[in-house]
């Protein structure tokens, strides 16, 4: 879905009357008495667990006491693969998990349980299954980034087609992941937003600047900006470069038009051992008090009520346009952008 994002199309989601704390609600008294009874819970995590990990839990089983965090930490692919390993053979141990894609291969095998978070109500639309089979924790904005102590001031790129520009050929990198953070994800923003036709004639142009592909994650592209590898880097996360930013690194994330943003999200395991626990933990997670913990940590929050870190990374703050990217279209159209990437770009 393309969406164009301005202080007002946020403003104008509609709000529940009520508050959404989920510490208000008539039904926690429940679900705390079902966790204590279960007394643990296991997280299957993609999340960096110095940064965000053990803060979540300290401050859960704080607020929780007598619900212990187990976590297992893993790349997503991994963290299927377990999954589903253990739902074919009988033997869920895991109650949650994180990521985006991670949903669609484990959903396809019937390993996802609906929950409707009662304190993500007042999420916007785009960022919550209306069957509540996953909601999102985090945005994702995915942006160029310069360098500014190598780039002038002039010569920062203002739209898509100035990273044509013969200055740039040779000089750009990418993470080499087939993600929607990644490369795939840049080409699906651009067929989204130039059309088909429009779209391939710029990304048949883009790959003659030699764009280098980058073994490894947005972070590791970012730093080799920062350390002036490469002037010009394409697809980081923009709070990388914010909070890099804020601590004197001479970098600048782009607002091209349209910046992609895609997000991770929480998913409940079907037929878990502690299934009260987990519930309580994901409600917690997204609650306004969550939320604050993910964006203290450097994360773009995904609560309409929970500001960033720093102002202006997300797209209602940020005033900029984004095409928001959503797992499922991701999941649905992987296919095609991958293989364009490994033709015009490896």
């Amino acid at each position: 879905m393309m969406q164009a994002w301005t202080r007002r199309s946020l403003g104008g989601v509609a709000l529940a009357a009520l508050g959404s704390r989920f510490p208000a609600l008539a039904a926690e008294a429940e679900l705390l008495a079902g966790a204590r009874k279960e007394g643990q819970l296991v997280w299957y995590t993609t999340l960096v667990v110095g940064q965000i990990v053990r803060p979540l839990i300290e401050r859960f089983e704080q607020k929780y006491p007598g619900v212990k965090v187990s976590y297992v930490a893993a790349p997503w692919q991994e963290t299927a693969l377990r999954i589903a390993n253990e739902g074919r053979a009988g033997q869920p141990r895991g109650d949650l998990f994180d990521g985006g894609i991670t949903f669609y291969p484990l959903h396809a095998a019937g390993l996802v349980e609906a929950y409707q978070v009662q304190s993500a109500v007042d999420y916007p639309a785009d960022y919550k299954d209306p069957t509540g089979l996953w909601t999102a924790n985090i945005i994702q904005p995915s942006s160029p980034s310069v360098n500014t102590d190598l780039v002038r001031r002039a010569e920062i790129p203002q739209r898509y087609d100035d990273l044509l520009h013969p200055r740039w050929k040779g000089r750009m990198a990418w993470p080499d992941t087939p993600s929607a953070g990644g490369p795939s994800g840049f080409i699906g923003n651009i067929l989204m937003a130039m059309g088909n036709d429009r779209g391939m004639e710029f990304l048949e142009k883009l790959a003659k600047q030699q764009i280098a592909n980058v073994p490894s994650n947005q972070r590791v592209v970012l730093d080799q900006n920062i350390s002036g590898q490469y002037p010009l880097v394409l697809q980081i996360y923009n709070y990388h470069a914010a909070i890099s930013a804020s601590q004197g690194a001479p970098v600048e994330w782009l607002k091209l038009d349209p910046t992609i943003v895609s997000f991770g999200s929480l998913c409940l395991v079907k037929n878990s051992p502690h299934p009260n626990a987990a519930r309580l933990f994901v409600e917690f997670s997204l609650s306004e008090e969550g939320q604050g913990i993910y964006a203290r940590a450097g994360y773009v929050p995904v609560h309409p009520k929970v500001p960033s870190k720093i102002p202006g990374l997300r797209p209602d703050d940020g005033n900029y346009p984004a095409t928001v990217l959503s797992p499922g279209l991701f999941n649905e159209r992987q296919g095609e952008w991958t293989a364009i990437y490994r033709r015009l770009f490896t």
